[in-house]
């Protein structure tokens, strides 16, 4: 190969790298503005993952209230925890009205997310802070959204939109179609990551 191509070559392979890194920044920027939403059901009966949908159902309405007047995501998980006792009690008064008796955990988790598109918005793959539920054994197939901003219900009045919480390139970055790919790359990069992490422990 002449040293021409071979220069050309490195050159293409380092604006690639550049150009991953650079969205890899964005990507985490966006990671941590957002708080997720992650509900395991107990099994994946059709009875447990109608009752999963029930819960998740009932906390995206409380959630409203909670989250009303939250302008980032710390505020978000500040209201969280002052009232996860509250969400449980919601999410128990559910699954007792339908019959069951599983108990459930709600908590602050970290949780690794999947690549994921909700209406005209992707949000990339990666380790998010999220509202953990876990319905009896949290055996069955989960069900997740993004809790702050709201994207799943209609927002309170007063409550922070994703633009509010993302700067305007990283709002091109998730409404934008053509991310999809690299948003992919990023997955199967977030991925690597996880399993040299396994590897090392």
């Amino acid at each position: 190969m002449k040293r021409i191509e071979i220069s050309v070559l490195a050159a293409l392979i380092f604006s690639i790298v550049l150009s991953m890194c650079t969205l890899e920044t964005e990507c985490g920027q966006i990671r941590e503005s957002v708080l997720r939403l992650h509900v395991l059901a107990n099994s994946d009966s059709g009875a447990d993952q109608e009752l999963k949908l029930k819960v998740r159902d009932r906390l995206l309405e409380v959630s409203g209230e909670i989250y009303a007047g939250c302008g980032t995501k710390e505020e978000a998980i500040a209201a969280t925890r002052d009232n996860l006792e509250m969400l449980t009690s919601e999410a128990e008064e559910v699954i007792r009205a339908s019959g069951f008796r599983y108990p459930v955990s709600i908590s602050l988790d970290e949780s690794y997310f999947n690549t994921r598109t909700y209406g005209n918005v992707t949000l990339p793959a990666g380790n998010y802070q999220a509202v953990k539920v876990i319905i009896g054994e949290g055996k069955g197939h989960n069900w997740w959204c993004v809790m702050f901003p709201p994207l799943c219900v209609a927002p309170a009045s007063d409550a922070a939109s994703l633009d509010d919480v993302l700067t305007r390139e990283q709002m091109e970055l998730v409404e934008c179609d053509e991310y999809e790919i690299k948003f992919k790359c990023v997955e199967l990069y977030e991925e690597f990551r996880r399993y040299l992490a396994g590897k090392s422990e």
